[in-house]
């Protein structure tokens, strides 16, 4: 592929190899057979609190002294590579969310191809909410493009969104393609061989914008996760002011020193915005609001509803209508319903049938 020309001509038969491509990649990832994970004990933590952080990184980054530092939670720290070898948990409170925090083993390169234990590790950071990536100050950014090539290849998609394709197979009535504006990669002929790669003889593709062949791949396979990723710089008390101007300049960048905790309130503010949590209050009948304890939900899920099912899904039975305090609402208090989307720091009182 790579010493193949780009032009009209090729691309038809470049999109099948990257679909054919993607196809032998997800057979790598999970392997044919029955259940069970296989040998070796399992990898994976339960979930506990409101979201989910991985750090991920080369050994000997600093995860451990990172995780120990922010959480207190005792992570064997050691100057060999490889210390840490399954993934330690730990919690941090921080305004009133609770947030779980993993230091995974460290990656190698060619973890995707189940190098080291990189599979199992890519595995746990499918599973996070953001991933935090540690890397040294000190060793070329070289290191950067492997952990997100090796991410990329277990369809984890860092700082993006999903394509904005739509995408729907039928029974009958072949391939329709609908663009809503100029393509510059994608023709009717590139879809349909790359559908076909996929036995897929019959469907409806809308591309609502510039999209590559990668994307319309991304979409049929369907297992790709889009997580956002922050990029944390360690040991940067062994370099230069001006080096450490230049590293700030570098979007979703952190530079800290987990060793001496320096700069540790940016890291924390900057992963409460990359994470987009929505803090609700609750307020009993003839009480004040409890400001201490609030209940925590992602940024996509904020109805009513949503709320209610965190607490319990017997609430929604009884739900008559909902007193809301704050910004999502005109008037202090409102009457909602249960379709009603709360904003950070509302406060809500519930009232039952």
């Amino acid at each position: 592929m790579a010493r193949t020309q780009k032009n009209k001509a090729t691309a038809h038969h470049l999109g099948l190899l990257k679909a054919r491509l993607a196809k032998l990649r997800r057979e790598l990832i999970t392997p044919k057979g029955g259940g069970g994970s296989g040998p070796g004990e399992g990898f994976d933590v339960a979930k506990t609190g409101d979201a989910r952080i991985g750090f991920v990184g080369f050994p000997s980054v600093g995860k451990s002294t990172l995780l120990s530092n922010l959480a207190g939670v005792y992570s064997e720290v050691a100057a060999y590579e490889f210390t840490t070898l399954t993934t330690v948990p730990g919690v941090i409170r921080y305004k009133g969310a609770k947030i779980q925090l993993l230091d995974l083993p460290g990656i190698i390169e060619g973890a995707k191809d189940g190098k080291g234990r990189g599979r199992q590790v890519i595995a746990v950071a499918r599973t996070c909410n953001l991933i935090l990536i540690v890397l040294d100050v000190l060793k070329p950014l070289g290191h950067k493009k492997i952990i997100e090539s090796e991410l990329e290849g277990f369809g984890i998609r860092l700082n993006s969104k999903p394509p904005n394709i739509g995408f729907k197979k039928k029974d009958k009535g072949g391939i329709n393609l609908t663009a809503t504006c100029p393509q510059s990669e994608l023709d009717i002929e590139t879809v349909k061989s790359i559908l076909a790669e996929y036995k897929i003889h019959n469907a409806d593709v809308t591309l609502r914008s510039d999209v590559t062949a990668d994307d319309l791949i991304d979409v049929v396979e369907g297992n790709r996760v889009y997580i956002p990723c922050i990029y944390v710089l360690n040991k940067i008390d062994q370099i230069s002011i001006e080096e450490l101007d230049i590293i700030y300049k570098v979007p979703h960048c952190v530079p800290i020193s987990a060793h001496h905790r320096w700069n540790f309130d940016d890291l924390l503010e900057k992963i409460w915005d990359y994470l987009k949590l929505v803090r609700i209050y609750t307020k009993p009948k003839g009480q004040l609001p409890d400001y201490t304890s609030p209940v925590v939900l992602p940024y996509s899920r904020t109805t009513v509803e949503d709320f209610c099912m965190k607490i319990h899904k017997n609430l929604i039975k009884d739900f008559k209508y909902a007193l809301v305090w704050g910004s999502s609402v005109k008037h202090n208090p409102q009457k909602v319903g249960k379709d009603h989307t709360l904003e950070d720091e509302d406060v809500i009182q519930i009232v039952k049938k």
